[in-house]
């Protein structure tokens, strides 16, 4: 029976029936009604101008990127002396130190995690823009882990920020924060952005537009 009616009747959305939903609670209202009425959030039935708002954000976190890598993200000032460690610089000196769990671990939130974020919202971007066939909840998924994992790629931020701290013995030995670590920390923070202003349910109106469920 249920393939039967997901056979015979056309999939279609809540704003075609003039319904929006709730980000906090999932409670349906009239597309009339801008307040939920169980929890009082905010309701809208699309984010306006979403998909040129998060590519926007997405180009703005590309060029942070660069210096981000670029430049050194900590500088370790020790007898009257300075060295610069970038990010990768950092990875392969942890290597070398035989601490291969720490510079894996700096690698995938500090390196893996953005560039893949990025690539995921640009892919996603892309999809609704081009009403790819792709599957919607495939994509659907996509973003829910982007949006979830993006959030940890701060660690090297927050090593630095504690090394800042913490390692400070006189004129011998001092540890501060490079450019990249302003940069870094603006990728990430710009990503979140990016991510909560696109609206996951324009990947859905596709959907309805060609006539078939995915």
């Amino acid at each position: 029976m249920p393939e039967l009616v997901s056979a015979t009747v056309p999939a279609t959305t809540a704003a075609s029936r003039g319904l929006s939903a709730c980000h906090v609670c999932c409670k349906l209202a009239p597309a009339e009604v801008h307040h939920c009425p169980r929890c009082g959030s905010a309701m809208h039935l699309r984010k306006n101008d979403s998909i040129q708002r998060t590519l926007a954000l997405l180009v703005t976190a590309c060029l942070l990127y660069i210096p981000a890598n670029l430049f050194p993200i900590m500088i370790t000032d020790q007898l009257g002396s300075s060295e610069g460690s970038t990010i990768m610089g950092g990875v392969i000196l942890l290597i070398h130190h035989d601490a291969l769990p720490v510079a894996l671990v700096i690698f995938v939130f500090s390196v893996m995690v953005p560039s893949g974020k990025l690539m995921s919202m640009f892919y996603l971007v892309w999809t609704v823009k081009r009403h790819s066939p792709v599957s919607p909840r495939q994509r659907t998924i996509m973003y829910r882990v982007t949006e979830f994992v993006g959030k940890w790629s701060m660690v090297d931020v927050f090593v630095v920020a504690i090394l800042v701290a913490l390692v400070h013995l006189g004129g011998l030995l001092a540890i501060r924060p490079g450019f990249a670590a302003l940069s870094f920390a603006g990728v990430v923070v710009v990503t979140m952005i990016a991510a909560e202003s696109f609206d996951p349910r324009l990947i859905w109106d596709a959907m309805e537009k060609n006539g078939r469920k995915k």
